[in-house]
This record gives structure tokens, C-alpha cells and sequence, in this order.
């Protein structure tokens, strides 16, 4: 086996061992913060404003939790990932159903498409984005009435309430830290002591 192909080897062997392994910690702390991040979105959502007939409960939130809960060392799972990646997809997808809401079936996959070159261009693709992008066309009339509203609530302060559970949630165990390159300095002291 040449040099190469045997590095490959080992270092497939390092990931694969690395992706199934049982990190009860990891999976406890994941578990905890996506509960209370969603749980107080759907607690704010069913209780909350149900009475004031609002909507702050959305599809795409589950995904960001995987992310920003189950990945956070991912790029896609950054602060400024998931701000811009929801932001910038609603918008995109209320002004799609604005120009083309009798024709949803052009809308939506338009959304969707605008969304992640929207994504790209801002350098924050956060693939729960285009589900956002997607609900603001096809979400039913609780959703679309809202026009422009949307971006706000529920996307910007759902987002928020995520996020802030992220902070909380993700570094209260030593291994963890979100977001993974706020604090640079952070890093050199724990490299030094080890």
C-alpha cells in the first residue's frame, strides 16, 4: 500500500471511528439546548400568541437546531450563518410571493433558488434558509398575510431566542464552545496550557 493511500486509509478510519462515536455528554447538552431553544419558541407559539393568532413557530427551526444544537463546530451552524442565512431568505421569499403568489409553483422553487445564491453571495449559507425562504410562500395565509412582517417574527426572533439558547446551552460543558471563532484569544490560552 503506497504511502498515500495508506494516510487516506488511516485518516477515514480516524473519521468514521470519530462520527459513530457515543459522546453522551455531546449528545446530552445537544439534547438540552435544542428542548429549551424550540421549547420556548413552541411554548411562545401555542400560549403565547396563539390568542393574539401570530405565528412564531416555523419548519425551518428544527433544522438550525440540528445545526446550531447537534453541529456547532459546523461553519453552517455560525452566528452570522444563521442571522443572514434566515434573514436574507425571508426576504427573498415574501418579495417572490409578492410578485408571483398566484403562481406558487413558480415561487417557491424561485425562493428557494434566489435564497442560496442570495446565501452565497452574503458568505452565510445556512440550508435551513431555504426552508424559510420556501414557508414564505407556501406557508397558508397565517404565514403570507404577514407580508415583510415575516422576516421579523417569526423568522428574526425565532432566530434570536435560538441563538441565545445556543450561547447558554453549548458552553456551559468545557468541550463545547459557540460560537467556535468568537473568541480567538480563548484558543491560544487553551493550546498554551495544554
Amino acid at each position: 500500500m503506497s504511502i498515500k493511500k495508506n494516510k487516506t486509509y488511516r485518516r477515514t478510519r480516524y473519521l468514521l471511528y470519530k462520527e459513530t462515536l457515543v459522546d453522551f455528554k455531546e449528545h446530552f447538552w445537544a439534547f438540552v439546548g435544542s428542548f429549551v431553544g424550540l421549547g420556548t419558541i413552541s411554548f411562545l407559539h401555542f400560549e403565547g400568541l396563539s390568542k393574539y393568532d401570530l405565528t412564531l413557530m416555523i419548519g425551518s427551526f428544527g433544522a438550525s437546531c440540528v445545526l446550531i444544537y447537534g453541529a456547532i463546530g459546523s461553519p453552517l451552524a455560525q452566528p452570522k450563518n444563521l442571522f443572514n442565512g434566515h434573514l436574507i431568505s425571508a426576504i427573498i421569499g415574501v418579495t417572490c410571493y409578492k410578485i408571483l403568489g398566484d403562481y406558487v409553483w413558480i415561487a417557491g422553487p424561485l425562493a428557494v433558488s434566489l435564497s442560496i445564491i442570495g446565501m452565497q453571495m452574503a458568505k452565510s449559507l445556512h440550508p435551513p434558509g431555504g426552508a424559510t425562504a420556501l414557508i414564505a410562500v407556501t406557508g397558508g395565509p397565517s404565514i403570507t398575510n404577514l407580508g415583510y412582517e415575516y422576516v421579523f417574527s417569526p423568522v428574526f426572533t425565532g432566530v434570536f431566542i435560538l441563538f441565545i439558547a445556543a450561547i447558554i446551552f453549548n458552553n456551559i460543558p468545557h468541550k463545547r464552545q459557540y460560537p467556535v471563532k468568537s473568541f480567538p484569544s480563548l484558543y491560544r490560552r487553551k493550546a498554551r496550557n495544554k
